[in-house]
C-alpha cells in the first residue's frame, strides 16, 4: 500500500493569507519590560544627573546664578569656548568633507591607512593627545627650541587649545559623510562632468545637495565634543585662570575650590549647550527623513 505526500505549492506559502512567522512576535509583556527597563536606565543614568546639575545651579537663586556666568572669569571661558569651537568646527569642515570625498570616490595605495588614522582620536585617550602636543611643542619638545627664540606661544596659549581640538574631534564629519557618499556611488557626479560641468560646479549643485543634511549631521556633532572637550584640553592650556581655561576647565576649578553654586552654573551652560545640539540633530534626522520619504514617493 503505497501512500502519496504532496508538498504545498509556492503561491500558498506566500499567499497573504498564511502570514509568515516574525522572529519579533514576542508577547506583550516582553515588550513592556524592555520599554521599562530602558526608561528606568535613562531615567537613571541622565534623566537625574541632567535635572540634578540644574538644581545645584539655582538652589541660591536667579540672583547668584546669573553672578556666577557673568563673573569675568566665567565670561572669559565662555569666550574662549566658543572661539575654539568656531575656529576648529571649519577646519574639520573642510577636512572632512575632502577626506569623505576622497575615500568614497577613489580608490589608491593607503587608503586604509588613511581611514585608520581618521579613526585614530577615536581610540586614542584625549590625555594622550594632548601630551603629543606638549611633545611637540614644549620647552623641552622637538620644536620646543625654535618656538622660544621666535617667540611664539603654542602651549598655555589659544593655538594649542585649538589645536588639541581639533585633533580629538576631526573624526566626526569624516566618519558621518563617508558611508553616506559611498552608498550614493559617483553616478550622477560622473553624469555632470560629461555634461560639462566643472568639479566645483559638480561638487556644489551635485555633491553638496546629496550630502548636506549629513555633512550639518556631523558638524553639530563635532561642534559638541569640540565645546565640552576636557581631557586635551586640559594637558595643553595650562589653567590659566581667565586666559587659557574652557567652560569645562573652569567648571573643574570652581568644583575643586568648593565653590559648588558657580560650578553648577557654568556646568549648566554647558548642559544646556548640548540640549539645543541634540534638538538641532533631532530635527535633522527628522528633515533627513521626510526628504527620503519624499524622494522614495516621487520615485514609486
Amino acid at each position: 500500500m503505497s501512500s502519496t505526500h504532496t508538498l504545498p505549492s509556492l503561491a500558498a506559502i506566500t499567499s497573504p493569507s498564511t502570514p509568515a512567522p516574525s522572529v519579533l512576535d514576542e508577547p506583550a509583556w516582553v515588550r513592556r519590560a524592555l520599554i521599562a527597563s530602558a526608561l528606568f536606565f535613562l531615567a537613571l543614568f541622565l534623566l537625574m544627573p541632567l535635572a540634578a546639575v540644574f538644581v545645584e545651579a539655582l538652589r541660591k537663586g536667579w540672583s547668584a546664578y546669573a553672578a556666577a556666568v557673568t563673573e569675568p572669569d566665567a565670561l572669559s571661558a565662555i569666550r574662549l569656548t566658543l572661539l575654539t569651537a568656531a575656529i576648529a568646527v571649519p577646519l574639520n569642515l573642510v577636512f572632512g568633507v575632502c577626506a569623505a570625498w576622497l575615500i568614497a570616490k577613489f580608490e589608491f595605495r593607503g587608503k586604509s591607512v588613511l581611514i585608520t588614522l581618521i579613526d585614530l582620536p577615536f581610540s586614542v585617550s584625549p590625555v594622550i593627545s594632548g601630551l603629543i602636543f606638549v611633545l611637540l611643542f614644549g620647552a623641552q619638545g622637538w620644536f620646543g627650541t625654535w618656538l622660544l627664540e621666535h617667540d611664539i606661544r603654542i602651549l598655555f596659549a589659544v593655538p594649542g587649545i585649538v589645536l588639541a581640538t581639533v585633533f580629538v574631534t576631526f573624526p566626526f564629519i569624516a566618519r558621518e559623510l563617508i558611508p553616506l557618499m559611498e552608498s550614493q556611488g559617483s553616478d550622477e557626479e560622473e553624469a555632470a562632468i560629461v555634461l560639462g560641468a566643472s568639479g566645483w560646479q559638480t561638487f556644489w549643485h551635485v555633491t553638496l545637495p546629496n550630502i548636506k543634511w549629513g555633512l550639518l549631521y556631523g558638524v553639530i556633532l563635532c561642534n559638541a565634543r569640540a565645546m565640552g572637550e576636557f581631557g586635551a584640553v586640559s594637558v595643553v592650556s595650562g589653567h590659566i585662570r581667565g586666559e587659557t581655561n574652557t567652560m569645562p576647565l573652569h567648571v573643574e576649578i570652581l568644583y575643586n575650590e568648593y565653590n559648588f553654586s558657580a560650578a553648577f552654573a557654568v556646568a549648566s551652560l554647558l548642559a544646556l549647550l548640548a540640549l539645543a545640539t541634540l534638538a538641532l540633530k533631532s530635527y535633522i534626522e527628522w528633515r533627513d527623513k521626510c526628504t527620503a520619504r519624499q524622494l522614495q514617493e516621487a520615485l514609486s
